[in-house]
Protein backbone atom coordinates (compact mmCIF):
# COMPACT_ATOMS: atom_id res chain seq x y z
CA UNK A 1 0.00 0.00 0.00
CA UNK A 2 1.34 3.73 -1.14
CA UNK A 3 2.64 5.49 1.72
CA UNK A 4 3.62 8.98 2.46
CA UNK A 5 6.84 9.66 3.61
CA UNK A 6 8.76 12.74 4.10
CA UNK A 7 12.58 13.40 3.98
CA UNK A 8 14.80 16.23 5.60
CA UNK A 9 17.61 16.58 4.07
CA UNK A 10 16.88 14.59 0.73
CA UNK A 11 18.58 16.16 -1.45
CA UNK A 12 22.25 14.50 -1.13
CA UNK A 13 23.75 11.55 0.23
CA UNK A 14 20.86 9.05 2.45
CA UNK A 15 18.48 11.41 1.67
CA UNK A 16 18.75 10.88 -1.89
CA UNK A 17 19.05 7.31 -1.60
CA UNK A 18 15.94 6.69 0.86
CA UNK A 19 13.88 8.60 -1.94
CA UNK A 20 14.54 6.57 -4.62
CA UNK A 21 14.35 3.44 -2.91
CA UNK A 22 11.12 4.39 -1.36
CA UNK A 23 9.50 5.86 -4.69
CA UNK A 24 10.81 2.92 -6.22
CA UNK A 25 8.03 0.99 -4.32
CA UNK A 26 5.65 3.11 -4.91
CA UNK A 27 5.33 5.84 -1.97
CA UNK A 28 4.69 9.13 -1.90
CA UNK A 29 7.77 11.09 -0.97
CA UNK A 30 8.54 14.91 0.05
CA UNK A 31 12.08 15.94 0.07
CA UNK A 32 12.90 18.84 2.03
CA UNK A 33 15.80 20.80 2.21
CA UNK A 34 17.55 24.50 1.91
CA UNK A 35 18.85 24.43 -1.42
CA UNK A 36 16.86 24.05 -4.28
CA UNK A 37 18.78 22.55 -7.49
CA UNK A 38 19.80 19.11 -5.03
CA UNK A 39 16.41 19.06 -4.45
CA UNK A 40 14.68 19.48 -7.90
CA UNK A 41 17.96 16.74 -9.29
CA UNK A 42 16.63 13.74 -7.00
CA UNK A 43 12.91 14.81 -8.11
CA UNK A 44 13.98 14.22 -11.85
CA UNK A 45 15.92 10.94 -11.10
CA UNK A 46 12.57 9.44 -8.58
CA UNK A 47 9.80 11.70 -8.93
CA UNK A 48 9.46 12.81 -5.27
CA UNK A 49 8.27 16.19 -4.59
CA UNK A 50 10.78 18.83 -3.38
CA UNK A 51 10.12 21.53 -1.00
CA UNK A 52 12.36 24.41 -0.32
CA UNK A 53 12.67 25.03 3.51
CA UNK A 54 15.00 24.93 6.50
CA UNK A 55 13.34 22.23 8.25
CA UNK A 56 14.82 23.61 11.99
CA UNK A 57 12.03 25.89 12.40
CA UNK A 58 8.71 25.57 13.48
CA UNK A 59 7.79 28.53 11.56
CA UNK A 60 8.54 26.73 8.32
CA UNK A 61 6.63 23.37 9.05
CA UNK A 62 3.90 25.12 9.64
CA UNK A 63 3.25 27.91 7.41
CA UNK A 64 5.84 26.24 4.49
CA UNK A 65 6.28 22.46 4.78
CA UNK A 66 2.61 21.24 6.03
CA UNK A 67 0.52 23.34 4.07
CA UNK A 68 2.65 21.82 1.18
CA UNK A 69 2.43 18.01 1.65
CA UNK A 70 -0.93 18.35 2.59
CA UNK A 71 -1.81 19.96 -0.92
CA UNK A 72 -0.83 16.36 -2.45
CA UNK A 73 -2.13 14.53 0.95
CA UNK A 74 -3.97 14.56 3.96
CA UNK A 75 -1.28 12.02 5.66
CA UNK A 76 2.27 11.33 6.72
CA UNK A 77 2.74 7.62 7.49
CA UNK A 78 6.87 7.79 7.64
CA UNK A 79 9.41 10.71 8.82
CA UNK A 80 13.19 10.25 7.86
CA UNK A 81 15.22 13.06 9.94
CA UNK A 82 18.00 13.03 7.41
CA UNK A 83 19.12 16.63 7.91
CA UNK A 84 22.33 17.19 9.32
CA UNK A 85 25.98 18.93 9.24
CA UNK A 86 29.24 18.66 10.39
CA UNK A 87 30.67 20.56 13.69
CA UNK A 88 34.51 20.08 13.68
CA UNK A 89 36.98 21.56 15.87
CA UNK A 90 37.69 20.33 19.53
CA UNK A 91 35.78 22.39 22.38
CA UNK A 92 38.21 25.00 23.16
CA UNK A 93 37.95 25.54 18.98
CA UNK A 94 34.80 25.85 18.39
CA UNK A 95 32.77 29.01 18.21
CA UNK A 96 29.38 30.02 19.79
CA UNK A 97 28.20 30.46 16.16
CA UNK A 98 29.63 26.47 14.58
CA UNK A 99 27.99 24.88 17.97
CA UNK A 100 24.75 26.16 17.58
CA UNK A 101 25.02 26.25 14.10
CA UNK A 102 26.14 22.14 14.30
CA UNK A 103 23.06 22.17 17.09
CA UNK A 104 20.26 23.46 14.69
CA UNK A 105 21.28 21.24 11.59
CA UNK A 106 21.82 17.99 13.51
CA UNK A 107 19.20 18.14 16.38
CA UNK A 108 17.02 21.03 16.25
CA UNK A 109 16.17 19.90 12.48
CA UNK A 110 14.79 16.95 14.04
CA UNK A 111 13.08 18.04 16.75
CA UNK A 112 10.98 20.40 14.66
CA UNK A 113 10.69 17.96 12.11
CA UNK A 114 8.70 15.33 14.63
CA UNK A 115 7.00 18.08 16.22
CA UNK A 116 5.21 18.89 13.08
CA UNK A 117 4.76 15.42 11.88
CA UNK A 118 3.48 14.21 15.07
CA UNK A 119 -0.13 14.71 14.68
CA UNK A 120 -0.67 13.08 11.53
CA UNK A 121 2.11 10.30 12.47
CA UNK A 122 -0.06 9.62 15.60
CA UNK A 123 -3.14 9.63 13.36
CA UNK A 124 -1.79 6.82 11.33
CA UNK A 125 0.56 5.04 13.56
CA UNK A 126 3.40 5.75 11.49
CA UNK A 127 7.00 6.09 12.29
CA UNK A 128 9.79 7.73 12.75
CA UNK A 129 13.52 7.32 11.24
CA UNK A 130 16.37 9.51 12.70
CA UNK A 131 19.95 9.57 10.83
CA UNK A 132 22.32 9.21 13.78
CA UNK A 133 26.07 8.09 13.13
CA UNK A 134 28.36 5.96 14.86
CA UNK A 135 29.45 9.23 16.80
CA UNK A 136 26.33 8.90 18.56
CA UNK A 137 28.44 6.01 20.42
CA UNK A 138 31.88 7.49 20.41
CA UNK A 139 34.04 10.38 19.66
CA UNK A 140 35.97 11.26 16.71
CA UNK A 141 38.83 13.68 16.86
CA UNK A 142 37.81 17.48 17.34
CA UNK A 143 34.11 16.89 16.07
CA UNK A 144 32.71 18.42 19.65
CA UNK A 145 29.67 20.04 18.55
CA UNK A 146 29.05 17.24 15.95
CA UNK A 147 29.30 14.27 18.27
CA UNK A 148 27.41 15.81 21.38
CA UNK A 149 24.34 17.07 18.49
CA UNK A 150 24.45 13.15 17.10
CA UNK A 151 24.49 11.56 20.87
CA UNK A 152 21.71 14.06 21.55
CA UNK A 153 19.78 12.33 18.81
CA UNK A 154 19.54 9.26 20.05
CA UNK A 155 17.88 11.01 23.61
CA UNK A 156 15.42 12.27 21.11
CA UNK A 157 15.10 9.25 19.19
CA UNK A 158 14.39 7.17 22.93
CA UNK A 159 12.22 9.97 23.97
CA UNK A 160 9.61 9.84 20.98
CA UNK A 161 9.51 6.42 21.07
CA UNK A 162 8.94 5.68 25.02
CA UNK A 163 6.23 8.80 24.90
CA UNK A 164 4.11 7.51 21.74
CA UNK A 165 4.67 4.04 21.64
CA UNK A 166 1.30 3.76 23.23
CA UNK A 167 -0.08 5.51 20.35
CA UNK A 168 1.25 3.06 18.10
CA UNK A 169 4.12 5.34 16.59
CA UNK A 170 7.27 4.11 16.02
CA UNK A 171 10.62 5.43 16.05
CA UNK A 172 14.37 4.43 15.63
CA UNK A 173 17.65 5.57 14.38
CA UNK A 174 20.33 4.54 12.12
CA UNK A 175 23.63 5.24 13.00
CA UNK A 176 26.50 4.34 9.84
CA UNK A 177 29.75 4.77 9.95
CA UNK A 178 31.34 5.57 6.52
CA UNK A 179 28.89 6.29 4.35
CA UNK A 180 30.10 7.39 0.19
CA UNK A 181 28.19 10.78 0.20
CA UNK A 182 28.88 14.70 -0.77
CA UNK A 183 29.75 15.80 3.16
CA UNK A 184 32.00 12.59 3.36
CA UNK A 185 34.01 13.13 0.53
CA UNK A 186 34.69 16.67 1.27
CA UNK A 187 35.92 15.69 4.93
CA UNK A 188 38.17 13.33 2.66
CA UNK A 189 39.60 16.63 1.39
CA UNK A 190 42.41 17.46 4.15
CA UNK A 191 44.01 13.28 3.83
CA UNK A 192 43.94 13.74 0.28
CA UNK A 193 46.19 16.78 0.26
CA UNK A 194 48.01 15.54 3.17
CA UNK A 195 49.20 11.86 1.45
CA UNK A 196 48.56 13.34 -2.50
CA UNK A 197 45.41 10.53 -2.05
CA UNK A 198 42.81 10.08 -4.58
CA UNK A 199 39.20 9.89 -3.09
CA UNK A 200 39.08 6.18 -3.13
CA UNK A 201 42.69 5.78 -2.00
CA UNK A 202 41.09 8.00 0.94
CA UNK A 203 37.68 6.10 1.92
CA UNK A 204 40.61 3.02 1.63
CA UNK A 205 42.17 4.54 4.40
CA UNK A 206 39.63 5.47 6.49
CA UNK A 207 38.05 2.09 6.09
CA UNK A 208 41.85 0.22 7.17
CA UNK A 209 40.53 -0.91 10.17
CA UNK A 210 37.09 -1.53 9.51
CA UNK A 211 36.60 -5.35 9.46
CA UNK A 212 34.77 -4.89 5.89
CA UNK A 213 37.70 -2.78 5.04
CA UNK A 214 35.25 -0.50 3.09
CA UNK A 215 33.13 2.71 3.44
CA UNK A 216 29.16 1.56 2.68
CA UNK A 217 27.45 3.16 -0.13
CA UNK A 218 23.91 5.23 0.50
CA UNK A 219 22.00 2.58 -1.04
CA UNK A 220 23.00 0.10 1.39
CA UNK A 221 22.09 2.26 4.45
CA UNK A 222 18.84 2.86 2.32
CA UNK A 223 18.15 -0.42 2.22
CA UNK A 224 18.19 -0.56 6.14
CA UNK A 225 16.09 2.70 6.74
CA UNK A 226 13.30 1.23 4.11
CA UNK A 227 13.28 -2.30 6.59
CA UNK A 228 13.20 -0.01 9.93
CA UNK A 229 10.18 1.62 8.00
CA UNK A 230 8.58 -1.51 6.91
CA UNK A 231 5.62 -3.57 8.62
CA UNK A 232 8.72 -6.09 8.81
CA UNK A 233 10.26 -4.26 11.83
CA UNK A 234 6.33 -3.41 13.11
CA UNK A 235 7.83 -5.04 16.78
CA UNK A 236 10.77 -2.48 16.78
CA UNK A 237 11.08 0.76 18.16
CA UNK A 238 13.57 2.63 20.38
CA UNK A 239 16.25 1.17 18.26
CA UNK A 240 19.46 2.17 16.68
CA UNK A 241 20.68 0.16 14.13
CA UNK A 242 24.66 0.51 13.29
CA UNK A 243 25.88 -0.29 9.92
CA UNK A 244 29.45 0.83 10.25
CA UNK A 245 31.15 -2.61 7.98
CA UNK A 246 31.92 -3.73 12.10
CA UNK A 247 33.83 -0.65 12.96
CA UNK A 248 32.79 -0.58 16.56
CA UNK A 249 33.55 -3.91 17.13
CA UNK A 250 37.31 -3.32 16.83
CA UNK A 251 38.80 -3.25 20.34
CA UNK A 252 41.25 -0.87 19.50
CA UNK A 253 44.30 -1.98 22.16
CA UNK A 254 44.41 -4.91 19.78
CA UNK A 255 45.10 -3.32 16.66
CA UNK A 256 48.93 -3.41 17.33
CA UNK A 257 48.28 -7.55 17.38
CA UNK A 258 46.84 -7.45 14.06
Amino acid sequence: MSRTVVITGGGTGIGSACAQLFRQQGDTVFVIGRRAAPLEDVATVSGAIPIVADVSTEEAWQQVILPHIFQHTDHIDVLICSAGGMGLGAVDKVSDALWHQSMRANLDSAFASVRGCLPSLIQQKGNVLFVGSIASFAAGPESCAYVTAKHALIGLMRSVARDFGKEGVRANAICPGWVKTPMADEEMQPLMAQHQMSLDEAYQYVCRDVPLQRPATAYEVALACRFLCSEEASMISGAALVIDGGATVVDLPTLAFT
